[in-house]
């Protein structure tokens, strides 16, 4: 019998390229998946051998929407099967560092990057984007960025683009949401420069500050596809659509019936995060959505934002402070469905939006132990997503299937990047030649356990996780030591 590094026998084996769904043996050899075999026999022997039976076999799960930087963060997202975790929404000012930081910190799952268009614009605008680690944070509501671009610096802003795909940036993101002075003349320039490098853009899309602000702010990015040609990519459709889920998504799905390249993600919950100092919570323009200060919590102390002036308070002493906000109330039955149809048309993929950690202190720079130490916040989302969407849309609503689920985390995100990144060609998949990005769980015990008010439980029922060939998470347990977190570049 051929001998292999690792063979897992007998899981149910489910891969969403072939529609494969059958129990098999596979064997990987290094980084590479080398064999599937059907039918239980004994054909091959691993030098490790783990007995899955009456278990999934999938592919890792692939995450476009990440803005975990550190392990702790990242060690929650493998522990919810997550092997491959990108910031594609926010990007970063300087790729070719974040991949040499990333690689000498080591990760315990792949990682990547877009170029920041808010940051580079930031930078285009004057302000100093090098004196912290998360400048976009520090300068959310400065007024120097919140204006819109002379005619002379739009250049100034694509060459910076420009420099930032040249080093590998995984496309363009455009956090738009956040710069709503930003002329459409600019967002069409940006579009235009991911169409001419045949790269990608991944919006957060316009909110102008009304009640059905979501459909104009995804017809914007289905314009910009009309009239460049570029690959548009909408973030969470969930938390900018809200109740305008139904005419969002029959927008984006016409769209691609006429050929555009538009694609979307969506996370599971009804509550968004971000800095309190971004302009669609400023108290003026929560009444167009429908919410109250109440609606806020501020993670830096914990607190639901009482009054309007206490929301002006925070806004001003701790703009980039993280907050959650309850953009659709899950205990309303109609909300929830709106939250529920996020996921209804054919290509949405799971995505988690996952949020950096708060320490109790609220300082930012306090690195955090693993495992996590009590009083730590954060969305739920960082720890749950992936384990929420096989629990909740699977087992208990029935509103996907096993095989379709774990094409929306695997596969559905992979050939959103095929054509940016050459290495996603070989993710999302369990074949010969595939990489060995690994995941095993239970599909009747796979539970979110993260709360709003506990957000860094991590997910039961996710067995064993494999990045690489190399084991992350082995009978449940978290292997600290283990970093073969991979760079997954654009091509450039």
């Amino acid at each position: 019998m051929t001998e292999h590094d690792l063979v897992l026998r007998g899981g149910r084996t489910i891969d969403p390229e072939t529609s494969l769904d059958a129990v098999c043996d596979v064997a990987v050899d290094g980084d590479i998946i080398v064999a599937v075999v059907a039918g239980g026999e004994p054909a091959m022997r691993g030098r490790i051998e783990l007995d899955v039976t009456g278990v999934v076999l999938a592919p890792g799960f692939i995450d476009l929407h990440s803005h975990c930087r550190d392990y702790a963060s990242r060690a929650l997202q493998v522990c919810d099967g997550v092997t491959t975790a990108l910031e594609l929404e926010g990007g970063e000012i300087d790729v070719a560092d974040a991949y040499l930081r990333a690689a000498a910190d080591g990760s315990p799952n792949h990682f990547g990057f877009s170029a920041s268009w808010a940051v580079v614009r930031m930078a285009t605008c004057g302000l100093d984007v090098h004196a912290s680690a998360d400048p976009f944070m520090d300068h959310i509501s400065a007024p120097d960025w919140h204006r819109a671009l002379t005619p002379g610096e739009t250049p100034e802003l694509l060459d910076g683009l420009r420099r930032e795909l040249a080093d590998g940036a995984l496309g363009i993101g455009v956090l738009l949401g956040y710069c709503q002075e930003t002329s459409a003349d600019e967002y069409l320039a940006v579009a235009g420069l991911a169409a001419e490098l045949r790269t990608s853009t991944y919006t957060h899309v316009r909110e102008l500050s009304r009640p059905d602000s979501g459909i104009f702010g995804a017809a914007e990015a289905v314009t910009a596809a009309l009239a460049t040609g570029a690959h548009m990519h909408v973030c969470h459709v969930n938390s900018t659509s809200t109740r305008n889920i139904d005419r969002v998504n029959e927008l984006i799905g016409r769209g691609r019936d006429q050929g555009l390249m538009i694609t979307t993600e969506a996370y599971p919950y009804g509550a968004g995060c971000t800095g309190i100092g971004a302009e669609f919570l400023a108290p003026e323009a929560l009444s167009y959505q429908g919410l109250e200060p109440t609606d806020i919590r501020y993670l830096p102390t914990g607190e639901r934002v009482s009054s309007v002036a206490r929301l002006n308070e925070l806004r001003t002493i701790d703009p980039g402070g993280i907050a959650v906000i309850d953009f659709l109330r899950e205990s309303d039955p109609e909300d929830l469905g709106f939250l529920m149809r996020a996921f209804l048309t054919a290509e949405t993929a799971v995505a988690s939006d996952a949020m950096p950690l708060v320490p109790p202190s609220g300082d930012m720079t306090e690195p955090i132990p693993w495992p996590i130490p009590p009083g730590v916040l954060t969305h739920p989302r960082t720890a749950g997503t992936f384990s929420r969407v096989l629990r909740w849309y699977v087992r208990e609503l029935g509103l996907l299937d096993l095989p379709e689920a774990i094409r929306r985390c695997t596969l559905v995100p992979a050939e959103i990047l095929r054509d940016v990144a050459p290495d996603m060609r070989r993710k999302g998949r369990i074949q010969v030649g595939a990489d060995a990005d690994l995941v095993v769980f239970d599909p009747e015990t796979v539970t979110d356990r993260a709360t709003y008010d506990q957000p860094t439980l991590a997910s039961d029922g996710i067995e064993h996780v494999f990045v690489a060939g190399v084991a992350v998470v082995r009978n449940g347990e978290l292997l600290v030591e283990a970093r073969p977190g991979r760079p997954v570049r654009g091509s450039g």
